[in-house]
């Protein structure tokens, strides 16, 4: 039985992108041996995607994986994300399913933010 779900995030700096996660995103986490975090997440929901769109258009090749932050409110998350020293990208885009930025994780790039419009499936 599948008893959760468990995201890796790569890092060219992995004590940096700890830092961030838990200092800045205020993850709780334990150490599993050596130095290893594995940090307590919100609730998730899992979606599958198609590599490209009606028109033909790529979005993605196999495989990719795409991790996103979800929040309830973008405009408030973005002012209190770039309090706490975050770069989060200045506009927000209409997606439908949702308003879209990004911010940097220390490390590990760019990760999408979200205020979803769609109803959520982690409250099932």
């Amino acid at each position: 039985m599948i008893t959760g779900f468990h995201t890796i995030v790569y890092s060219e700096d992995p004590p940096a992108t700890r830092r961030f996660l838990a200092e800045v995103l205020r993850w709780p986490s334990l150490d599993a041996g050596g130095g290893w975090l594995i940090f307590k997440t919100p609730p998730s929901e899992l979606g599958v995607h198609p590599t490209s769109g009606d028109g033909a258009e790529a979005w993605s090749a196999v495989p990719y994986h795409q991790a996103s932050l979800m929040c309830d409110d973008i405009e408030a998350t973005m002012a209190d994300l770039r309090e706490r020293g975050v770069e989060v990208r200045p506009d927000v885009e209409d997606q439908g399913y949702g308003l879209v930025t990004s911010l940097r994780v220390p490390g590990a790039g760019w990760m999408l933010l979200y205020q979803p419009r769609h109803r959520l499936a982690h409250a099932l």
